[in-house]
């Protein structure tokens, strides 16, 4: 059985050329989103003042820059993507369980942000021919769907262009990153400077005050809103070898993603929050999708420049963030199989099946079920992948070994069982907790002690699925002890 093609083999030297400019660059682009731009309403909408909400942002993306840069540390030294790196602690074929969890969440976040792209087409098809939304309406898929035949339309135009990209492969991903970073900042801090004059200032929401006032309240939804901050990356704290192996040095990646990564998010949040804050004054009332809200700028020009502004600002998240790794994690599958490019269009395929718009209907589905539910199962990954990388093998791997059955990561059957029990009980956990919030017809059955864990369900995920790896390794050293490759 194969278990390497021209995607999954390990990146030559002379192809690690992403400097940090790239890896600044990269996160700019993919933190400069819708989501990014909504991220403190959610948290508004549960009662915190603005600045708190910004705090539990900036917070929540300092802590999972630790294990995005420990994670990326394998992927710069030995050029190897995610699901290759996952085999050293899971196995040569158990990686594919993580791998393809990693993939499934990727795919939901493809759909989401093809949804969010899509709607800002269909904003700009309704101001250039207002008269379109009448033929493109319809009140009976709308209630079958969640979804009118014109926005619909703007989801399969968007999801058409994402493919293309997907076809021309990762370098493409690279050129639109650069080129796609400083102009989306200009736009972001344009839109500020344009509601500042507008609104003559800033308004309501940054002028109101923290609802959270009785004693425990304030904990009990900044709870879940850091585990939700940190959830929102802990998909690229995972795979982020998928682009470290292209890195330079160790010091460009760390360094491009250390100013890239935190400050972008807070500073395109507190845009989010800023302008939301002047749209009462200039609109009469509170938008905080900026889909509508730039669909009434103004002039058909500035309506087709801040919709394209957004549609690049979308692909260049989705491409980034929801494409490299669950077309590598798919290929992982079936290497000889399965492509880069196929993987991909897998991914495509499924994001679109799972009727997207439905995950974010609702500021607590989108937190508390959504962002926490998927970090439940990424938390335990991640910790099992650094305590075994960092404690077990002191940093050691021996690449040859993650290509061939029989070698050091064979296991038993090419599986560490081990791992996958770390795995199984540091999701089975937050199960309850999970259930609770995605089936409100159960939450009262269900103790509160679950309930409030499952509110720190990366946390206790994460840390308890790395102790029980490094517990469950010492009961077989002989089976973890790396062999050292004398090439490193």
């Amino acid at each position: 059985m194969s278990l390497i093609n021209e995607d999954l083999a390990a990146t030559p030297a002379e192809a690690r050329t992403w400097t940090t400019r790239h890896f600044a660059a990269l996160w700019v682009g993919m933190a400069v989103c819708i989501p990014t731009y909504t991220l403190a309403a959610g948290l508004i909408d549960q009662g915190m003042s603005w600045s708190e909400a910004l705090g539990c942002v900036a917070l929540g993306n300092v802590i999972v820059l630790g294990p995005m840069l420990l994670n990326a540390h394998a992927g710069t030294r030995y050029g190897i993507p995610f699901p290759v790196f996952a085999r050293a602690s899971f196995g040569v074929l158990g990686a594919n369980v993580p791998a393809v969890l990693r993939a499934l969440v990727a795919c939901g976040w493809f759909g989401i942000q093809t949804w969010l792209g899509g709607q800002a087409l269909w904003q700009l098809l309704l101001a250039l021919a207002p008269g379109a939304e009448g033929p493109l309406s319809s009140e009976a898929m709308k209630a079958a769907l969640g979804i009118h035949p014109g926005e619909l339309l703007g989801f399969a135009v968007f999801w058409a262009i994402n493919l293309t990209f997907i076809l021309r492969g990762t370098e493409s991903i690279k050129f639109l990153e650069v080129y796609a970073a400083p102009f989306l900042i200009v736009v972001g801090l344009a839109l500020l400077g344009w509601a500042l004059v507008k609104a003559d200032g800033f308004g309501p929401i940054l002028s109101q005050p923290s609802k959270l006032t009785e004693p425990g309240s304030f904990l009990r939804v900044f709870a879940p809103g850091l585990t939700a901050m940190v959830g929102f990356w802990a998909t690229l704290s995972l795979n982020i070898p998928d682009f470290t192996r292209y890195a330079r040095s160790q010091k460009d990646q760390a360094l491009g993603q250390a100013l890239g990564l935190p400050g972008t998010m807070v500073l395109f949040s507190f845009i989010g929050v800023a302008v939301t804050s002047a749209t009462p004054i200039i609109f009469g009332e509170v938008i905080w999708d900026p889909v509508k809200l730039l669909g009434r700028v103004g002039t058909p020009l500035a309506t087709l420049v801040a919709m394209l502004s957004l549609s690049v600002a979308t692909l260049s998240t989705n491409l980034a963030a929801n494409v490299v790794s669950p077309a590598n994690d798919f290929s992982n599958l079936a290497p000889s199989r399965i492509s880069y490019r196929t993987g991909g269009i897998i991914t495509a395929v499924v994001g679109a099946l799972i009727l997207p718009w439905k995950l974010i209907e609702s500021s607590g589905g989108y937190i508390f079920t959504w962002l926490i539910g998927y970090s439940a199962l990424l938390g335990p990954i991640g910790g099992i992948m650094i305590a075994d990388y960092f404690v077990l093998r002191r940093r050691e791997l021996v690449v040859e070994d993650l290509y061939r059955r029989n070698g050091l990561y064979e296991y038993k059957g090419g599986v560490n069982w081990l791992a996958m029990l770390a795995l199984a009980i540091g999701v089975a956990v937050n199960l309850p907790g999970f259930l609770a919030e995605a089936i409100p017809s159960m939450r009262e059955s269900i103790p509160a002690f679950w309930r409030t864990l499952y509110t720190y369900a990366w946390f206790v995920g994460f840390l308890l699925s790395g102790a029980l790896h490094l517990a469950f390794q010492a009961l077989a050293p002989s089976r973890t002890a790396p062999r050292l490759d004398p090439s490193h």
